[in-house]
């Protein structure tokens, strides 16, 4: 679904970054401080998705009500990348006075009701329920992290348990339905979770694997349960997330399984696993393997049960890289890979449907746990304890301090070299063999020398591979049958907007707002460092159509969360061209 926005105003001039003791975010108290949070996030899907801007004198006023009230915001720091900063917001009756202060599920009831063509009082209200659970969820994880001492030094795992507050653009983004406090406690990376895995002994009849070329699934997972002699004659080892587990006992197809012994419940066996930024995919220091599992909990806008296709095309990419491509893309790109999925195991059974609830995928665990590599939405996550901070902050501190050279000089140089080694490849990918990575900021993992500076990457996700059907005859004579169980083909037109999304929006424009939003780089200098970048010759080479349209569109196709969340959409259901709405956003990269 897309909504274009028309007579949308020119981007401002970024304003001044204004850190000091009046931020909200840094507030004692943490329900304060998550409030303030749940507050800006919404704001700025509201600024995004409608075009506002301040007027002025730095303020920015929201008509509501249908005009009868107006929500005054001060601006703290207008960030050309969208990640702006706000201050307390208060409501503005008809002649002007100002109000008390306003709360996030107020704001969120009332411009929600301002952007809906026609309100649904039903979706509104659940939206105002989600920001209230978001807002709670944040204040504990800000209560807990305020305190808490890191468990880890793993540095992947840090980075993954590092998203504080979410994603910076998305309405609800700790909204997480159905997930009690003790179970959020032990499920949740961000307050250092652990649990062992549940598991159940399949039988063979029933069972549905894949794997590539010297891999054996139901191996694997037997290997990961630890014990074998828990596994009864004739069946295979399934691991699940616990919450999971207790959901499938009450499926009544689950259950006739259980009851017939072709499901048997093993219960939770083995070391504790911890969950990544992703909540579902878990890892265990020391362990080859990371499983993605199925979780039917609602976490921000979609149920995480996994899809077949999914898992077909987790197996498929790995064995079209295997095929001679991924060697000709290390040669021009060393640094950069992709974190395979090479096996998947489940349940085969018609009457369970698709998604069932049982599948895993087997992804690989390559990092060592002296290689520092980050999660790239965990490495800009504001860290609001007794300053505004991030991961980033530190290694460009850390950097500075070693060069002798001013934090912004270094910051720049830290950005190109960034390019280089994360966008660069992903371009390469899209241009010369036809897949564009959804390759947004979680996906995205950036691999960091001794000393701080950018060197590599990886992607992860199984949901988000394009073939572009442009390449469909190459890509077929590579991998036969390529794309057939996976559904991963699309129109060329529809990947350019989502990999203009995933890719520059997201992730690029994103980091840029994180530089500048943090007072750590002038977003001005970011943004004509991308330019130059852009169109350059490493991008024309890499054939990709995405530095053309990044420099030549005035406009650029723009996911909108608070209107995909207004429109009870699920990300990851139908097909790729209606998952979500999408606006046209004024393109910061357009000739200044």
């Amino acid at each position: 679904m897309s909504t274009a926005l028309t007579g949308a105003p020119p981007a401002l001039p970024q304003q001044p970054h204004r850190p000091g003791p009046t931020d909200q975010l840094l507030h004692p108290d943490p329900a304060v401080a998550a409030e303030q949070a749940g507050v800006e996030s919404l704001l700025r899907c509201w600024v995004r998705e409608t075009g506002a801007r301040p007027a002025a004198d730095g303020q920015l006023l929201i008509p509501v009500l249908g005009g009868a009230a107006r929500l005054a915001v001060p601006v703290r720091h207008w960030s050309p990348c969208g990640w702006h900063r706000f201050g307390q917001v208060t409501l503005l009756g008809a002649d002007g006075r100002a109000d008390a202060p306003v709360d996030a599920v107020t704001i969120a009831a009332l411009v929600a009701s301002a952007a809906a063509e026609r309100p649904d009082p039903g979706r509104i209200a659940d939206l105002a329920a989600r920001v209230a659970d978001s807002v709670v969820r944040t204040a504990d994880v800000l209560a807990y992290r305020r305190r808490a001492q890191e468990p880890t030094d793993w540095p992947f795992l840090r980075a993954e348990q590092a998203l504080l507050l979410g994603h910076p653009l998305h309405p609800t983004p700790k909204s997480r339905d159905g997930l009690g406090p003790a179970q959020s406690a032990a499920y949740s990376p961000e307050l250092h979770g652990s649990f062992r895995l549940h598991w159940y002994a399949v039988d063979r009849e029933l069972l549905a694997a894949d794997s590539a070329a010297g891999l054996d699934a139901d191996q694997l997972t037997g290997q990961l349960l630890g014990d074998p002699g828990l596994l009864p004659p004739g069946t295979a080892a399934l691991p699940l997330h616990p919450w999971q587990a207790r959901e499938l006992a009450l499926r009544p197809a689950v259950a006739e399984l259980l009851a017939a012994g072709r499901l048997r419940d093993l219960g939770p066996q083995g070391e504790p696993w911890h969950p990544t930024s992703s909540v579902r995919t878990v890892c265990r220091p020391g362990t080859p393997w990371m499983l993605k599992l199925s979780l039917g909990l609602r976490i921000t806008n979609s149920r995480r049960e996994n899809l077949r296709k999914e898992l077909h095309r987790g197996v498929e990419v790995h064995r079209l890289l295997e095929s001679g491509l991924g060697a000709q893309w290390r040669a021009a790109h060393p640094g950069f890979d992709i974190v395979r999925d090479p096996a998947w195991i489940g349940v085969d059974l018609p009457g369970l449907g698709d998604p069932n609830g049982l599948d895993a995928v087997l992804r690989q665990q390559p990092f060592g746990p002296d290689e520092r590599v980050f999660c790239v939405a965990g490495l800009v996550a504001e860290r609001p304890f007794e300053r505004l901070d991030s991961q980033l902050g530190d290694v460009l501190r850390t950097l500075s301090a070693r060069c002798g050279r001013p934090q912004r000089t270094v910051a720049a140089e830290w950005f190109l070299r960034y390019l280089d080694a994360m966008v660069l490849p992903v371009l390469w990918l899209d241009g010369r063999a036809g897949i564009a990575l959804e390759a947004h900021q979680q996906n995205s993992l950036v691999l960091l020398d001794a000393a701080g500076w950018p060197v590599g990457g990886r992607y992860r996700d199984n949901q988000g591979y394009y073939f572009r059907d442009s390449h469909a005859a190459r890509l077929d004579a590579r991998l036969p049958g390529i794309g057939r169980a996976s559904d991963t083909f699309v129109d060329d037109h529809v990947i350019d907007k989502h990999f203009a999304y995933y890719l520059a929006i997201n992730h690029v424009l994103g980091l840029i707002g994180a530089f500048g939003s943090q007072g750590l780089a002038d977003e001005r200098v970011l943004l004509a460092a991308l330019r130059r970048f852009l169109a350059g010759p490493d991008a024309a080479a890499t054939g990709s159509a995405l530095p053309g349209l990044l420099l030549g569109s005035p406009t650029l196709h723009c996911k909108a969360n608070l209107l995909t969340r207004l429109n009870g959409m699920d990300e990851l259901v139908g097909p790729v061209a209606g998952q979500s709405v999408y606006v046209d956003i004024p393109n910061p990269l357009a000739a200044p």
